[in-house]
């Protein structure tokens, strides 16, 4: 089942993310069987980070939030919601996201 993860970040992001970033990369990279796509969510301009989307491929919501909760950053307080939906897949398309 694929699970979107979306998470608003807190007021302190921006200066906590430097200093967990490679935690947090590395956590990502552990879980590379089920992370289908993550990434920033940005404000228009691209200048600042508004927040988080990740997709996964897990049996369950449990699953999906043990995923998120296990995040470096979401273990700092670095974002103030976090919503897990379920969906299922319309389209695939990674060639669509080359160069973004």
């Amino acid at each position: 089942m694929l699970w979107a993860i979306s998470r608003v970040a807190g007021p302190n992001f921006a200066a906590m993310r430097e200093k967990g970033l490679q935690t947090h990369l590395d956590y990502l990279h552990s879980q590379k069987k089920i992370l289908v796509v993550s990434g920033a969510t940005l404000t228009d301009d691209g200048k600042e980070v508004v927040g988080s989307l990740l997709i996964v491929n897990v049996g369950s919501r449990a699953e999906a939030k043990a995923f998120v909760d296990n995040d470096p950053f979401q273990k700092a307080g670095m974002f103030t919601n976090v919503t897990i939906t379920r969906m299922r897949k319309g389209q695939w398309n990674p060639e669509a996201a080359d160069g973004a």
